[in-house]
């Protein structure tokens, strides 16, 4: 500690290339911290909410896109452990301007009179509950939804048919909010898609969510369901609501691999980055270096000083890189949901303590050659030295 102010002096002795060093530093580990606070949310950190640790969703084994039987539902009702079932159905469908992000949310049908008693963490007025259920135009969104769009109850909705041969226009009979999490969902009667596809093929689900009667009958009920449907013209893949939300980033590729990818090319940057300042400024005070030692600095000392600024300069650009990613991060919540996890994105303490110790690390790594160098460079060589 006795050098640490000759280090920092060394540190701004060129303030404008400290100051850029500082700067790419931060928005390598900006870069870096995301990455980080991303891979940590879905596939560390999160964990289901309560709400959601009895739900369960049935698909279709090959994809989503292909539908399931409506007589499904009868048959996953008799499995046991199984309190209710709801069949629900994406209707995809464009909102105003399909180019606009913001107007985009999931368009979802569903089997009204059991929607509440699967998702039993919505509260909605009991008015509001009733009148969706007696309106087959109606429908009702979550708080963030309504927020966003600026939805009331009463207001009218128009939804382009791209899937579905037909158009929604729908009535907002209810506002509900979520005690685990918020999401961004409107769902509308499944009565209808009954009155609009009658007696047509495509009338079919797109999948079922049901409710366990408590946790430990999840794993049980999904290896029953799946086993019971092997052999159909539709085989179901079913597994925890939590898990499903997931495997919608498949549709991206092995999101694990190209998170961890560019997390190794972003720190082998930043890398590359110290070193080159380091190395620059070891070459300018060589003959410093041999003043020292003629001051009677040993190596070790020789060493410290400047393994010393190259970490003060790393872990302040990691700083300054950290509150930037939390920055972007608040920025990513505000936007459209893709995965629950996206709404609670943020750099966790695990994470901080990851990326300081990343940019100390790179600090160290990128300085130690250097600065060995510079000691063992000898007295009379040193005071030579002409660049």
């Amino acid at each position: 500690m006795k050098y640490l102010p000759l280090i920092v002096k060394n540190a701004l002795r060129n303030r404008r290339r400290t100051l850029l060093t500082i700067s790419s530093l931060a928005i390598s580990l900006c870069l870096l911290g995301v990455m980080m606070a991303l891979y940590y949310a879905l596939f560390v950190g999160g964990q289901p909410a309560k709400a959601q640790a009895r739900r369960v969703v049935v698909r279709h084994k090959v994809s989503i896109v292909f539908p399931l039987p409506l007589y499904f539902q009868e048959k996953i009702a008799q499995v046991p452990g199984v309190e209710e079932v709801m069949l629900w159905s994406w209707f995809g469908g464009v909102y105003k301007d399909a180019r606009d992000q913001r107007n985009f949310f999931a368009r979802m049908a569903a089997d009204a009179g059991r929607l509440f008693r699967v998702y039993q963490d919505y509260v909605i007025p009991e008015e509001q509950k009733q009148a969706f259920i007696r309106d087959p135009a109606g429908c009702i969104v979550s708080q963030a939804l309504a927020e966003r769009h600026g939805f009331k109850v009463g207001d009218k909705i128009l939804i382009r048919g791209d899937i579905y041969p037909f158009d929604l226009d729908l009535t907002v009979r209810g506002i509900y909010t979520s005690t685990d999490f918020d999401d961004e969902t409107l769902w509308f009667n499944w009565k209808y898609m009954e009155n609009m596809l009658r007696n047509s093929p495509r009338l079919m689900a797109g999948g079922f969510t049901l409710l366990a009667r408590s946790e430990q009958d999840v794993a049980a009920i999904s290896r029953t369901i799946d086993q019971m449907f092997a052999n159909s013209e539709a085989p179901t893949k079913t597994e925890s609501e939590y898990t499903f939300g997931l495997s919608f980033l498949s549709f991206l590729g092995n999101i694990k691999a190209i998170l961890m990818s560019i997390c190794f090319a972003v720190t082998f940057t930043v890398l590359l980055i110290t070193a080159n300042t380091v190395a620059m400024s070891v070459r300018e005070r060589v003959r410093e270096v041999g003043v020292l030692r003629t001051l009677g600095f040993d190596r070790k000392a020789i060493v410290g000083l400047i393994v010393g600024e190259s970490a003060l300069i790393s872990v302040l650009g990691g700083l300054l890189g950290v509150g930037v990613a939390e920055g972007l991060c608040w920025v990513i919540r505000q936007g459209p949901l893709i995965v629950q996890q996206a709404k609670t994105l943020t750099i966790e303490a695990p994470v901080f303590a990851a990326l300081m110790g990343v940019s100390l690390a790179v600090g160290v790594a990128s300085s130690i050659v250097p600065a060995v160098s510079a000691a063992r460079t000898g007295i009379v060589d040193a005071l030579r030295f002409t660049d």
